[in-house]
């Protein structure tokens, strides 16, 4: 625990034992560690570097503990200091870098990361590095790291950093597939499932995002893409496959399943039936007895479940998933709501 200030396992035992004691000489203390005598002194001249213990005044040979309060509070107070001037340089040098790169070369847009060891340390260096959600397609062929199973998300997540996961069915289907879906929903992570994922993504914060490269017989590679149309594309790649995924559950004893994917009620169908018919809201709404706004939320819900941005694409999306029947032969093609001064 106080490895934050610089002390290892042993120094920070023989500090806990001393303050125990009060005092102590190093023979007793170093048979209290089941140290040597030679490795007990050592510690103890690193706890007296620090503030944290001295030798007695009164005793040859006899250490003193210094007050945890004084002592420790006096070490934090340092390292915040410090920590401040870190993150003031760090400021200073992301300023700099935004700076010289305010308009960078194309070369500068994608890196090419080469190597098991490497890839994997730019993959979690990516998660560290997140502030506010990290979006992954995750499938069941692990290259550099194996599916969800590494530290830095744990971390990640446990600093308030959000985590939406599509995961190819395959995985749930691994050894420890189940588990590491577990564990994520037990950290409040969303994860969702789908047959088959495109390919493994992970996004950190909609500004960096990192693709596998895939070749026979050759070292693990990927490409990490920085903001750009490009990880503009990677991003809405993500929302689209996002959107067709089902969401997945925790239940009781660590059981994962699978919720039913959500859709529309028999009163959505109704309005969307009537509003590709060629009615307005407010027709749509004298008809079915509702009120405008009634009518307005749900169809605002209908684009907001199927991911589309326009009442034309909403239309399109009811005859694709079957919610609708198409228009007979030689019947008038409308929108719905009867065209676009019905958009929202």
């Amino acid at each position: 625990m106080l490895g934050a200030i610089g002390l290892d396992a042993r120094q920070e035992s023989a500090y806990r034992a001393l303050v125990a004691l009060g005092a102590a000489e190093v023979t007793d203390l170093a048979h209290r560690l089941a140290l040597a005598e030679p490795e007990t002194e050592r510690a103890l001249r690193v706890l007296e570097q620090h503030g944290l213990a001295a030798q007695s005044s009164a005793r040859a040979g006899r250490w003193v503990a210094a007050p945890p309060g004084v002592a420790l509070g006096a070490l934090l107070t340092q390292h915040r200091h410090e920590l401040e001037q870190a993150e003031l340089a760090a400021a200073l040098l992301a300023e700099e870098y935004r700076a010289e790169s305010t308009e960078p070369a194309v070369h500068d847009l994608v890196e090419v990361v080469t190597g098991a060891s490497a890839v994997a340390h730019r993959f979690l260096q990516l998660q560290l590095g997140a502030t506010d959600e990290v979006c992954a397609l995750v499938n069941g062929k692990p290259v550099a790291v194996s599916g969800m199973d590494n530290e830095a998300e744990e971390t990640a997540a446990r600093r308030g950093v959000a985590y939406r996961i599509v995961i190819e069915r395959e995985v749930l289907t691994l050894p420890t597939g189940v588990t590491e879906v577990a564990a994520s929903l037990g950290r409040d992570e969303l994860v969702r499932v789908v047959d088959r994922v495109p390919t493994k993504l992970v996004v950190a914060d909609r500004t960096l995002a990192m693709v596998p490269l895939s070749g026979r017989g050759s070292e693990p590679a990927a490409l990490v893409v920085h903001a750009s149309g490009l990880l503009e594309s990677l991003m809405g790649l993500f929302e689209a496959v996002w959107r067709e995924a089902l969401p997945l559950r925790l239940g009781a004893g660590a059981a994962v399943s699978e919720e039913e994917a959500p859709g529309p009620d028999s009163a959505d169908l109704e309005i969307l039936s009537l509003l590709l018919a060629g009615m307005t809201d407010a027709s749509v709404a004298k008809q079915l007895d509702l009120g405008l706004r009634t009518v307005q939320r749900r169809v605002k819900g209908l684009m907001e479940l199927t991911g589309v941005t326009t009442r034309l694409q909403l239309g399109w999306h009811a005859y694709e998933q079957g919610w609708v029947a198409r228009s007979t032969p030689g019947a008038r093609a409308t929108t719905p709501g009867g065209g676009p001064r019905n958009d929202p």
